[in-house]
């Protein structure tokens, strides 16, 4: 490779490099820093090394809500994924109804999540919500159901049922877009061999996507880790700051209580823990080439 090359090189790659620095590295270093001080926006800030750290791990709402997203990353994520892979399954080819289909299951993925939140939490509403009233026509309950705010497994469920419409057609799309790259000529063969449907799914298209799934279910993990649109219009984190995901205690420390320094401190936490997903996904990725 010539000077010339190399140099025509890094000016491709120098805004790209550029971007990363200033608002991903920089960012990240002055969080690091921040979560090392006690600094609030009405005081300066006060060196107080890892103290934030070792309150964070004696914080006992830190750990409810802590447990709380991995709780709700543990029921969200099969449904997401299962339940994107199945209708991918479906629509996968390209006939006038499966593209009419795709089109309306992703259709609320480009929904802002706050507008969603809305009208989910207008729609679970005691009082003139269409959930309610769907269940008592059909005979299912008798009276209203305090769905957001009273019971915290109740809320979860109903952030859960939002989410699921909103985000089901992210993952159809990508689960769609890696069966079709699959060579037709697979397929054929497996057809002419006998291979039944499932047969199919089981032993060609499942193990030909495992790198897909692996993003998307990553993908997955990450988002309801970050959790806090949702929960912050349609609960509020009630009961009792139960349903208080991790970001939306970073929130409230960080802004309303003015705790930068802890804040901060819970936001790395957090991302470490994000990270430790990632290495696990990169780890399943190269052993499924081998």
């Amino acid at each position: 490779m010539t000077n010339r090359s190399r140099l025509t090189g890094i000016w491709y790659v120098l805004p790209a490099l550029a971007f990363v620095i200033a608002f991903t590295a920089w960012p990240f270093l002055q969080m690091v820093w921040i979560s090392l001080n006690d600094w609030s926006l009405i005081t300066p800030p006060d060196f107080v090394g890892f103290q934030n750290y070792l309150d964070a791990f004696a914080d006992s709402q830190f750990w409810v809500s802590l447990s709380f997203t991995l709780k709700y990353t543990l029921y969200i994520t099969p449904i997401l994924m299962i339940g994107g892979y199945l209708v991918s399954l479906l629509v996968t080819p390209n006939s006038g109804l499966s593209r009419l289909t795709r089109t309306v299951v992703f259709t609320p993925v480009v929904i802002g999540l706050g507008a969603s939140s809305l009208l989910w939490y207008w729609l679970f509403s005691p009082n003139y919500g269409l959930v309610n009233k769907f269940l008592m026509d059909l005979g299912i309950i008798d009276s209203p159901v305090l769905w957001l705010g009273v019971d915290a497994n109740l809320s979860n469920w109903a952030v859960i049922l939002s989410i699921t419409w909103k985000v089901l057609g992210f993952g159809m799309i990508l689960f769609v877009a890696a069966i079709q790259a699959i060579p037709q000529e697979i397929t054929e063969a497996t057809m002419v061999d006998g291979a039944g449907f499932w047969q199919r799914v089981r032993k060609v298209i499942l193990p030909l996507t495992r790198r897909t799934i692996l993003l998307v279910t990553l993908v997955s993990v990450i988002g309801s880790l970050l959790a806090f649109d949702q929960f912050y219009i349609m609960t509020a984190g009630q009961p009792r700051n139960l349903t208080a995901t991790s970001t939306f205690y970073v929130y409230l420390n960080s802004f309303p209580y003015l705790k930068l320094g802890y804040g901060a401190a819970l936001s790395m936490i957090l991302a470490l823990i994000i990270l430790g997903f990632t290495v696990v996904q990169m780890i399943l990725t190269r052993r499924s080439e081998r």
